[in-house]
């Protein structure tokens, strides 16, 4: 018997719930009049601040010595967004890969207005995973996604003041 009443519960709180939805669709205001539709040429302009979309070649490079422990911090800054926050972040990062086993390799680069989207193909410890890289413009340089670092830190089993 519970069963059916909660049936309806849901029914009626479905059918509520359409109610509002079509009573916001409409409009009863009668006074507005129709306006003339214009044409409007939208055109999408490249963004001259932006750097140009990198290539899965160019990533794959720029991920290969994010993750290369022997490439001092300093010259890896420019690779992770606000590393300046933890000036080690670059080889926190590339030594917990590095303890992971982990490779990782760009398979296909889609561009978002000021950010880039890398498809790649993660192993960790042999185990292969696909995964979105994001990359952020900043400076006229495509960065590694702060955020997307700090999660791939803690997942490897570190941690980064930059991450608080």
């Amino acid at each position: 018997m519970k069963l059916h009443k909660s049936g309806r519960i849901a029914i009626a709180g479905l059918a509520a719930v359409a109610a509002l939805s079509l009573s916001a669709c409409g409009s009863d205001d009668s006074k507005t009049t129709p306006t003339k539709a214009s044409k409007t040429s939208t055109s999408v302009v490249a963004n001259p601040n932006l750097p140009p979309k990198p290539t899965v070649a160019e990533l794959n490079a720029e991920l290969e010595r994010a993750f290369d422990p022997s490439v001092p911090s300093a010259e890896k800054l420019e690779s992770v967004q606000g590393a300046e926050a933890d000036p080690d972040l670059p080889n926190r990062l590339a030594e917990a890969a590095k303890n992971a086993n982990a490779k990782i390799t760009v398979t296909d680069v889609t561009a978002f207005g000021d950010s880039v989207t890398a498809k790649a193909k993660f192993v960790v410890n042999g185990q292969e995973n696909m995964v979105d890289v994001p990359f952020v413009a900043e400076n006229g340089k495509w960065k590694i996604e702060k955020s997307w670092a700090c999660t791939m830190l803690t997942n490897l089993g570190q941690q980064s003041p930059a991450c608080g």
